[in-house]
């Protein structure tokens, strides 16, 4: 099974991340869509897994603020913020988070957290980033898929 992972889209789909979109059997998002479009966008490439992130506001009252979904043999929890994960995580195997538009993968106690990175309207001076993941029979394989930018020149 293979995941596109991405977060803090911010309303924007860029090219790249539609290309990437075409191979996914499911997608998860961590939140920070900002347009009921962009989630109607995404459900038309694969199942769509998403949670509510703290700029989705009165549009955004029915998606879940986390999410726990069974894929691959693999348990994800999701959520926007990592400082909202709760501190029981015995069901999990992955948990999922955006909110501060940089990229993590790391492995604590057995559980892989993952965090996308942004893919929307670059900011902070970050990379835009999201991630493409293979799951299968309860293994992981995670990549990080960088998404080029142009760097505005000021003068």
């Amino acid at each position: 099974m293979r995941l596109a992972i991405l977060s803090d889209t911010h309303g924007l789909l860029r090219p790249q991340v539609l290309e990437q979109l075409k191979t996914a059997d499911a997608i998860l998002h961590g939140g920070d869509i900002n347009q009921q479009a962009i989630v109607e966008e995404l459900s038309q490439y694969a199942p769509l897994y998403v949670v509510r992130g703290n700029n989705d506001k009165q549009w955004a009252e029915e998606i879940p603020h986390h999410l726990t979904v069974t894929l691959g043999g693999m348990t994800f929890f999701m959520v926007h913020n990592r400082k909202e994960v709760p501190a029981d995580l015995s069901d999990a195997d992955v948990v999922v988070f955006g909110h501060s538009h940089k990229y993590v993968q790391e492995e604590k106690e057995g559980i892989l957290w993952l965090n996308p990175g942004s893919c929307g309207p670059r900011r902070f001076h970050q990379e835009i980033t999201m991630m493409m993941a293979e799951v299968s029979h309860g293994k992981i394989q995670v990549e990080k898929i960088t998404i080029p930018h142009e760097v505005k020149e000021w003068s």
